[in-house]
């Protein structure tokens, strides 16, 4: 949601802000259905002090015994009730309309981000870790033969349909691991609160943090007209949605393992092989709520955070900063992390992490009270990956996967996994 003063303000600031993304202006638009409607405001206060006077008039002109000015006066009272009905409600549908449209437009994005259309504009900002040379071809996560037994997508698509899998025994076991391992990590070392919280959300929550209107069709909705939600984001963000909290306990830190759900529309074709892109995974949510004076120096934090687990695990990865014309709908500046895949010869998103500013906390009505006692301000919220549990797994597999199609557990993963060190190519823990 976006702050109709600074609009108003710096109409060509946000103009050149939606350019840099790749959209159209919309200030003149914006402006022009604010004018109007403060206009309606106006007139229908001015009408309502001269309803006001006349309504007193009239008390005086009854008083007086003057029945024919106070008949002339009482027709003017209730022309002005109906002027200013009239002009109410225009004023409420205009108002309704700025809100829609503001609702729909995508958050500015920061003076620092590069330009650029597409991904091919994202600037590396850094990388770790060298890919291994293998003595064999690697093969991708599907093709390991000691992950094929514990990745059952024919009988998943049975039961669910596409992009869906079941997993078994060693593979689920190592699944299970990944995501402990993240959780652990994060409430031990990163200061994160654990959290656990629902997977259906109301629709109100999904306009907090952006994910409605525009962007219905990439995620489930139930009968009741609730959703399912495509990220813990959603949650973890909403926990502060119509509160105004102290400055001093910020900042809040949550993270979060949960199921997510995203319908993928429009994504055919792209990435079906496998569990690259699923309509049900898991992943482990970062989200922080912060003064706006610390949140920069939290998104350093949180990508630190995400980096770390990858460290630990041993996986090459880089991180990438995305340009304008990438970015997500929600975010002012992203730093996506892309682990390295052998089996693909290519980095692949595996985390996502996000500076929103005020622009949810807008949408949900979230603030702090400053220490000063000031007026209370909106919070800044952030969010990111920590990590993509089923991309991880991928990962493990297809960077630990041996020439007789074993796969090596990460030495970080082996106490979660019964102090085994191997998953053999026929999908046996060893």
């Amino acid at each position: 949601m976006h702050n109709i003063r600074m609009i108003r303000e710096n109409p060509a600031e946000f103009d050149n802000a939606l350019k840099r993304r790749g959209l159209s202006p919309l200030s003149e638009m914006v402006l022009a259905i604010d004018s109007s409607r403060r206009l309606k405001i106006s007139v229908s206060e001015k009408e309502r002090a001269e309803q006001n006077k006349a309504a007193k008039d009239a008390g005086l002109a009854k008083a007086n015994g003057d029945e024919k000015e106070f008949q002339k006066l009482r027709a003017l009272v209730s022309r002005k009730k109906d002027e200013i009905q009239i002009l109410t409600s225009q004023a409420r549908d205009e108002d309704q309309k700025l809100y829609t449209l503001l609702m729909g437009i995508p958050n500015m994005v920061s003076d620092e981000i590069p330009n650029g259309d597409s991904e091919f504009s994202n600037v590396e900002i850094k990388k770790w870790g060298k890919p291994k040379k293998y003595t064999f071809s690697p093969k991708e996560h599907f093709e390991v033969s000691g992950a094929q037994p514990g990745m059952d997508f024919e009988n998943a698509a049975k039961i669910s349909g596409s992009r869906f899998v079941i997993l078994h025994g060693a593979i689920a076991q190592l699944h299970r691991a990944l995501a402990q391992f993240m959780l652990d990590t994060h409430i031990q070392q990163n200061g994160l609160s654990e959290t656990w919280a629902p997977v259906i959300v109301n629709e109100a929550m999904m306009y907090g943090t952006g994910n409605l209107p525009k962007f219905g069709e990439d995620s489930y909705q139930t009968t009741t007209g609730q959703w399912l939600i495509p990220t813990a984001e959603v949650t973890l963000t909403n926990i502060i949605n119509g509160l105004t909290v102290d400055e001093s306990s910020l900042p809040h830190r949550y993270c979060a393992h949960s199921q997510c759900f995203r319908s993928e529309a429009g994504s055919a074709g792209r990435d079906t092989a496998g569990m690259l892109r699923q309509h049900q995974f898991e992943k482990v949510e970062m989200v922080s709520i912060t003064t706006p004076n610390t949140s920069v120096e939290e998104h350093s934090r949180m990508t630190k955070c995400a980096e770390g687990l990858l460290e630990a695990l041993e996986l090459p990865y880089r991180t990438v900063v995305l340009c304008a014309g990438d970015i997500g709908f929600g975010a002012k500046v992203t730093n996506d992390i892309e682990v390295w895949l052998p089996g693909q010869e290519k980095y692949r998103e595996i985390s996502s992490v996000s500076l929103c500013g005020d622009f949810q906390a807008r949408r949900m009505n979230a603030r702090y009270k400053p220490e000063d006692s000031g007026k209370p301000e909106f919070v800044h919220t952030l969010n990111g990956s920590g990590l993509a549990v089923g991309r991880s797994l991928i990962a493990v597999i297809e960077n630990y996967q041996n020439e007789d199609g074993s796969i090596t557990v990460p030495s970080a993963l082996t106490k979660y996994m019964g102090g085994k060190s191997l998953i053999t190519h026929q999908g046996k823990l060893n």
